[in-house]
């Protein structure tokens, strides 16, 4: 079964241009998926399809399948606790006093007692770095930790798929490392939008490029990135680190 399945999807905002314009891709259990494509290009507005942040519109079609189920009204508590999507502003996300209580919360939402809960954001927090970090202030994180605690919050609910949104953007060349190298660990199911080609091409064996809410191409990261002609003709460029592995 596909983890991820979309057919179709269209989706307008309101007065706006349409922001994806009948995607149709899946995505296997265990896969790890660039999604790469110019700002505007719908990479956010798909993202949030995944775990119906935005309303479906009926006129819009298409669908989205998550394990085989419909993302609709009826089956958004199960889908939620299966799709975890990590913001690209940690701010939008981190709301409570301490790490502890943000990364509880969750849990908590899931009505799990209290020792699985504190088991559960000692575990997270263990596989993002932040063992110890329970009684730290949110708003006294540096902007790396910060990421870092949202994802601990989102591993809390163990989510069967991960959707990034620029997890590396603002982050220092040591950060940026630091969190690949943690990304890597994890064993679900990833689907990154990102502006960082070395992450693509370190992490993700397959890469989606989108471009004006469109599919372009869908194919392996390295031949895609080394495709110089297609990444100029969608705002993006070769990766440095494929000069290495591929120099021309």
């Amino acid at each position: 079964m596909n983890a991820l399945e979309i057919t179709n999807l269209k989706y307008s905002y309101r007065d706006g241009p349409e922001a994806l314009r009948g995607l149709s891709f899946r995505v296997l259990p265990g896969e790890c998926i660039a999604l790469l494509g110019p700002n505007g290009s719908g990479k956010s507005t798909l993202l949030l399809h995944l775990n119906g942040l935005l309303p479906e519109k009926p006129a819009g079609g298409g669908a989205v399948k998550i394990f085989g189920q419909p993302v609709a009204p009826q089956n958004l508590a199960a889908i939620r606790r299966q799709v975890g999507l990590v913001f690209q502003d940690p701010d939008d996300q981190l709301f409570c006093p301490t790490v502890a209580e943000d990364v509880a919360f969750g849990p908590q939402q899931l009505g799990l007692p209290a020792a699985a809960v504190a088991a559960r954001v000692k575990a997270s927090l263990a596989q993002v770095g932040l063992a110890g970090f329970e009684a730290r202030a949110t708003h006294h994180l540096s902007h790396g930790e910060k990421r870092r605690a949202c994802l601990a919050g989102v591993l809390a609910c163990d989510p069967q798929i991960l959707v990034l949104d620029e997890p590396t953007s603002d982050l220092d060349p040591r950060g940026r490392r630091e969190f690949k190298a943690m990304l890597r660990t994890l064993p679900a199911t990833k689907l990154i939008a990102t502006h960082d080609l070395e992450l693509a091409v370190e992490l993700c064996a397959r890469t989606i490029i989108l471009d004006h809410g469109q599919l372009i191409a869908d194919g392996r990261t390295v031949e895609l990135l080394s495709n110089e002609k297609l990444m100029l003709a969608h705002g993006l460029e070769r990766p440095h680190i494929l000069h290495h592995l591929h120099p021309h």
